[in-house]
């Protein structure tokens, strides 16, 4: 059953696959490239160095041997001249050191970047399985490690005898030399062969680097079913989807319902269409829809609004261009200004009218102009 997963791992893994891979610490690494960073780094800063750690080494070395008479009868001061030897000794490759650390960080950063995961510190006890164990070590990684092993063995011994034999005459002459130039020729002749081996594992490196990104994507590989999968989870289920506008569809009829008991009147169609204007001319720069429908909605709408003595006026036309043009909580178009107004005068006159001035006001016809049809006779608000 693995291998037929494996064999059906055909798609290179997507975006998210990788950065989840990344957040987990696993990131293509090479190890030749490390290694190659830092001894190159060391002996490149060694050679750099060279003059002042010859000069300091060798005033160290003539300090080590001389006996100073102040410890002769005072064992307890060998100790802080131990300490005082070291230091002598640490303080001037302290640079060396510090550009080897330095390529410790920069390698791995320019390969797979800095990753720092607490996933993978977690321990992982199938790690511990033999079988996992030994398919490693005979699988295809551990051959391919052998090979680096023996081609890195290979080219150190190749590169390191090609330097000896160049430089043979020189070292055979350092017995007859002074002490200083016996140095020098021997720091030299280590540098260079030095460098020489940094070149020939940077090859090595340069066939390591591809092979391990290979490697890394090879193994993040995905089915065509994780990527539909991955493509679902990210767009949402759409059943989920579906609930969730529900939900929300939900809570907004609500918040509308609630808001219609604030609003000056209702124009209905008169079954089918629901809508609530609302106008404060003191903060409000035209009439505001708090709340509109179709069917059951409607109905809602204009239940509250008898519940709450909201005046419900029919006028299908108006009705019908405010629920398909204008916007819940949002001002009215334009184009209806006229409309709205009239409607709106009316309500007010209504409210203010009393049978002891005279006959109750009548609305007059209230067109739309090509939004629909205007509205033949007179409306009767209900309340």
């Amino acid at each position: 059953m693995a291998s037929e997963d494996k064999d059906d791992r055909t798609e290179q893994p997507t975006e998210k696959r990788l950065r989840d891979a990344r957040e987990k610490g696993d990131v293509p690494r090479s190890r030749e490239l490390g290694n190659v960073a830092v001894l190159g780094t060391a002996t490149v800063a060694l050679m750099v160095t060279a003059s002042s750690l010859a000069d300091a080494g060798q005033g160290w070395l003539r300090g080590a041997l001389m006996l100073d008479p102040a410890l002769l009868g005072h064992p307890d001061r060998l100790l802080a001249h131990s300490a005082r030897l070291a230091g002598g000794l640490v303080l001037p490759v302290l640079p060396m050191l510090a550009a080897a650390l330095l390529a410790c960080l920069i390698s791995p950063a320019v390969l797979g970047g800095l990753r720092f995961s607490t996933q993978a510190l977690q321990p992982d006890f199938k790690r511990l399985n033999p079988a996992s164990g030994l398919a490693r070590i005979y699988g295809k990684e551990g051959f391919a490690e052998l090979l680096r092993s023996l081609m890195r063995v290979g080219l150190v011994l190749g590169v390191g005898a090609a330097m000896v034999y160049r430089g043979f005459h020189e070292l055979v002459a350092m017995p007859g030399m002074s002490l200083e130039e016996a140095i020098r020729t021997g720091l030299d002749t280590a540098l260079w062969a030095l460098l020489a081996m940094v070149g020939s594992l940077a090859v090595l490196a340069a066939v390591d680097v591809p092979w391990q990104h290979y490697r890394h994507r090879s193994k993040l590989k995905m089915t065509k079913q994780e990527i539909r999968d991955e493509f679902k989870e990210m767009e949402g289920n759409p059943e989920v989807k579906a609930k969730v506008r529900q939900i929300a569809q939900q809570m907004s009829q609500r918040r509308m319902v609630e808001a219609v008991p604030t609003a000056d009147v209702v124009v209905t169609n008169p079954t089918h269409y629901a809508v609530a204007l609302k106008y404060d001319a003191g903060n409000m720069r035209a009439p505001k829809v708090v709340a509109k429908g179709v069917d059951e909605m409607a109905l809602a709408i204009r239940d509250v609004a008898g519940k709450h003595r909201v005046a419900v006026l029919e006028a299908p036309p108006l009705a019908r261009a405010l629920y398909r043009q204008a916007q819940v909580d949002q001002e009215i178009p334009v184009k209806l200004y006229a409309a709205v107004a009239q409607v709106l005068s009316y309500i007010y006159q209504l409210r203010r009218w009393h049978p002891a001035h005279g006959p109750a006001p009548v609305l007059s016809q209230v067109d739309v102009g090509a939004d629909g049809a205007p509205d033949s006779g007179d409306g009767e608000p209900t309340r």
